[in-house]
């Protein structure tokens, strides 16, 4: 009973919280996280009054399959911009671009931590600061996705910067797997190659395939069915076994074996969408019936943003200098692969910014990161770049896309039909096409 009227009160608090952030022209997405983070348990919590607000981080906790959940619809509708005609128009810039903006950023962020070690080595020790330079690589597609459906977003760079927010993922778990194996080695003394090569290897090639095959599948056992509500049915089951087999873990020979859910459920989109010739409609309709997961999504994201690190000096010493870092990594790293591979103007000045929100896959990471001997650290200056990347993060990725031209101004977004995701990002390049009516 208290489960549920905590989620009520979630969901309210974050549209109630919507509409101040409308009136100070703010995105929705800022908006879910402030709910989130005044009925967590550094605010509303500290009341202790259960159904009010959050009263424990532990509580917060148990709601974390709804954030899988989200996770995974997100990744999947992500998948949808991997048309192969998207591929053909931007696929190599936007293969360039997501990976040398993320070594570049990464590389800039080790640099940096490990000469702050140098100078002051008790704030930071040399694996923590390349684990955290991995960590620097990753994004947040899944505020950057809401941005763009909020205002409804399109051009180049918006079709660019999905595809890139994509790509980053797989690009930073392979740097992360590699470097925190590095860190593990230089603790250990003791290099273990196949942590360090091997396993990021397979598991990113086995979520591709697992998500393949789930998308392939889902596209044959759609076939049978002509109603839209058991398509729309279908697809979200399908999305609710990925995710569920993507959090599977095993070991074979010594080698750990897992998946990336994000990349598991992202391949299932991408191989659905390119073989079924109803996708897009059904796309439309998956986007109305997430609507409200997502809010909770975010709502709880920003309750399990930990404000008690704020207290800690040697922690904002060491934040401060990543989220510098980080940003002009990206920035720079995104402008000289856009500047390579010939893009226009407006991508190359603009989609830098956009690439600057940081939250669910960066936690993981530092999850992870929890074994080294000071991994407390890199949990902690995580956290607080996820507090600050996640409150002005989604606001400059719609200032940017704003400046490039692509978001329309309050009144002509209102006057239009309301366009689907699906729709919005393929005008002019498909024809939507209506499955059978039910």
């Amino acid at each position: 009973m208290v489960m549920l009227i905590e989620l009520s009160i979630a969901m309210f608090g974050g549209l109630l919280m919507s509409r101040l952030a409308k009136k100070l022209n703010l995105p929705a997405v800022t908006a879910y996280l402030v709910a989130g983070v005044l009925l967590g348990p550094f605010c509303l919590g500290l009341l202790g009054v259960r159904g009010l607000g959050f009263t424990t981080m532990e509580e917060v906790k148990t709601l974390d399959l709804i954030s899988q959940v989200a996770l995974g619809f997100i990744a999947f509708t992500i998948g949808n911009e991997f048309r192969l005609d998207q591929l053909k128009h931007m696929g190599k810039q936007a293969i360039t671009v997501g990976i040398l903006q993320a070594v570049f950023t990464t590389v800039l962020v080790d640099l940096g931590l490990v000469a702050l070690h140098f100078i002051k080595p008790s704030l930071i020790s040399v694996s923590s600061a390349i684990t955290l330079g991995a960590i620097a690589s990753a994004t947040a597609p899944a505020a950057t996705l809401m941005v763009v459906r909020q205002y409804k977003a399109k051009g180049p760079l918006t079709k660019l910067l999905l595809l890139v927010v994509a790509i980053d993922d797989a690009v930073g778990l392979v740097l992360f797997s590699a470097s925190f194996g590095v860190a593990q080695a230089l603790e250990a003394g003791a290099m273990d190659i196949t942590s360090i090569l091997l396993e990021p290897v397979i598991e990113i090639v086995l979520s591709l395939l697992l998500g393949g095959v789930a998308g392939w599948l889902l596209h044959r056992i759609e076939k049978y069915f002509h109603s839209r509500s058991k398509r729309l049915t279908l697809s979200i089951a399908c999305v609710f076994l990925t995710a569920g087999l993507s959090m599977a873990e095993f070991e074979v020979g010594g080698v750990k074996i897992g998946f990336s859910l994000l990349l598991v459920c992202m391949m299932a989109g991408t191989v659905f969408c390119n073989i079924c010739d109803f996708s897009q409609e059904l796309m439309g309709r998956l986007d109305d019936w997430t609507a409200p997961v997502f809010v909770l999504f975010f709502v709880l994201s920003g309750a399990e943003l930990d404000l008690g690190i704020l207290s800690n000096p040697l922690v904002l010493l060491v934040g401060v200098v990543y989220i510098v870092l980080r940003s002009a990594g990206k920035y720079f790293g995104a402008y000289s692969s856009c500047a390579m591979t010939h893009c226009n103007k407006e991508i190359t000045k603009y989609i830098g910014i956009t690439l600057l929100p940081q939250a669910g896959v960066a936690l993981g990471m530092a999850l992870t990161a929890q074994q080294l001997s000071d991994g407390s650290v890199v949990r902690n200056v995580v956290l607080f770049s996820v507090l600050v990347y996640e409150l002005v993060g989604p606001a400059l990725t719609k200032r940017a896309l704003t400046a490039a031209g692509e978001i329309q101004s309050e009144g002509r977004t209102t006057a239009r039909r309301r366009n689907t995701p699906a729709e919005l990002f393929h005008l002019g390049h498909h024809k939507p096409e209506d499955g059978p009516k039910s």
